[in-house]
């Protein structure tokens, strides 16, 4: 049976579901969802490209900036996890980079938090040769010290839509011939998300509600005794992600390359992401024990990380390549580097600089 007929199924035994549950179903379904299929996801046959798709140098850069943190923490003992690595491409980057300082990489514990089994096993045929550990959930490390990061990953939570009207709304999935929205009240959770933040919707507004990175930021910040989290994504603090022209919300799907806003096709064979509020995640993380270090854009994180003096070793060391080499990197700091942004969030640990932090955003979460 495809996804598209127990999702229908499941409407017409239970009535409506939410679109959260639209949306996990689509994405997670065993076997069938985006994510726990077979099908190629990322690079040139995928959908979309991700930062480590284009060059290594991003790993590398953030391998800087997971080696500092070790320096911080005193050149102990250091766990680093992964959450969500897609192809295992990012860790090899960051493995690489790490292992070039042999001290450091006899006291590491580099761990893997993966709940797809195909995206696993690509990454575990990639990592071979890497002395690299895999679990289910982020509770199996609790009590861990180090450093916790993730890229492109609260983008592709479930969340709940919601639309303003003479009170909060949210949408359910319905189906007569075709996928149907059918809007019935806001649940309190979702009220209480938005007045914690103090956002004030405009009548006719839509926007996301991701309930479930709240869920994930409190796991991640029962695991970590002592380090680091950094949190790769792209999205916005509240004052820009509600502005009046995305009144419509950021849901937004990828299929070979291309992008609609049409969740109810391709069902299972797209993938559906929203914006992360990183004022959210800040606003919860201080709630459940993390504090923010600070907040800045791709291409400012790199440049404190030294991507200038990596592009002038390159050029130095291969001129001939040195163009060839430089567009991937020119589109990780143009192209990517404004609409992504970077949030490194600490426990345990005092006044702490870092470098990929030397240039922050414009605004605070």
């Amino acid at each position: 049976m495809t996804l598209s007929r127990l999702i229908i199924q499941k409407i017409k035994q239970q009535g409506p579901i939410s679109f959260h549950d639209f949306m996990e179903m689509a994405l997670y379904y065993p076997g069938l969802g985006y994510y726990t299929c077979e099908k190629e996801k990322i690079g040139k046959t995928g959908d979309y490209y991700t930062s480590s798709n284009l060059t290594g140098a991003f790993g590398e850069l953030l391998g800087r900036q997971i080696e500092e943190i070790w320096h911080i923490l005193g050149e102990k003992q250091f766990t680093v996890v992964e959450m969500g690595a897609g192809q295992g491409i990012l860790s090899g980057d960051v493995l690489s980079y790490l292992k070039k300082n042999h001290k450091f990489y006899q006291e590491l514990n580099y761990c893997i938090v993966e709940k797809s089994l195909s995206l696993q096993r690509e990454q575990k045929k990639r990592l071979s040769n890497e002395n690299v550990k895999w679990y289910d959930s982020i509770n199996d490390l609790k009590g861990m010290e180090g450093c916790i990061y993730s890229n492109e990953l609260p983008d592709a939570f479930p969340v709940h839509l919601v639309e303003m009207e003479n009170e909060l709304l949210e949408v359910f999935v319905g189906y007569e011939k075709n996928f149907i929205e059918i809007l019935k009240p806001a649940s309190t959770q979702q009220k209480d998300y938005l007045k914690e933040l103090d956002v004030t919707l405009p009548y006719g507004y839509r926007t996301e509600i991701n309930l479930d990175a709240i869920k994930w930021i409190r796991k991640i910040s029962s695991a970590l005794k002592k380090g680091f989290v950094i949190t790769i994504d792209y999205g916005y603090p509240s004052d820009e992600l509600y502005q009046e022209y995305r009144n419509r919300g950021t849901l937004m799907c990828y299929y070979n390359h291309s992008v609609n806003e049409s969740p109810f096709v391709h069902i299972g064979e797209q993938d559906i992401t929203s914006h992360v509020n990183f004022q959210a995640l800040d606003h919860w993380g201080q709630k459940y024990g993390l504090d923010l270090c600070g907040f800045t854009d791709q291409a400012h994180f790199l440049l404190g990380l030294g991507i200038d003096k990596y592009l002038k070793k390159l050029q130095e060391k291969s001129p001939m390549d040195y163009y060839k080499k430089m567009l991937p990197i020119k589109s990780l700091i143009m192209d990517m580097g404004e609409t992504f942004k970077v949030m490194i969030q600490k426990k345990g640990v005092g006044p702490a600089e870092l470098s990929g932090l030397k240039f922050p955003y414009r605004i605070d979460p």
